[in-house]
């Protein structure tokens, strides 16, 4: 199982990106998705997970109504659209899956990306 994030970089306050999570070697549709992120010096965090194509996903408070993530099936991609990008924001970006389900615990999930850095300045 491999799984590979994308679509970090150096971002102005208030721009967006857009980060990628290419999934291989799982039956993508049963798998939760989610995204985490360690800033510098801070311990990992949940930001956003997405347990199926059908079901609700989650967002952390502090990304809530910035933040939107998607699956393609097709591609076996999840996104995470991320807008109003904050200083706060800064850190790098890790993408998971789980089975049978997941939640904002890092236990719950089986394997794991390498990371995309994601960093907010002007």
């Amino acid at each position: 199982v491999q799984l590979q994030a994308s679509g970090g970089g150096l971002v102005q306050p208030g721009g967006s990106l857009r980060l990628s999570c290419a999934a291989s070697g799982l039956t993508f549709d049963n798998y939760g998705i989610g995204w985490f992120r360690q800033a510098p010096g801070k311990a990992r965090e949940p930001v956003s997970f997405s347990r199926t194509s059908d079901g609700a996903p989650y967002y952390a408070p502090a990304v809530k109504g910035r933040v939107t993530i998607s699956r393609d099936s097709a591609k076996n991609t999840v996104y995470l659209q991320m807008n109003s990008l904050k200083p706060e924001d800064t850190a790098t970006y890790y993408c998971a899956a789980g089975w049978p389900t997941i939640g904002t615990i890092e236990s719950e999930y089986d394997y794991w990306g390498q990371g995309t850095l994601v960093t907010v300045s002007s």
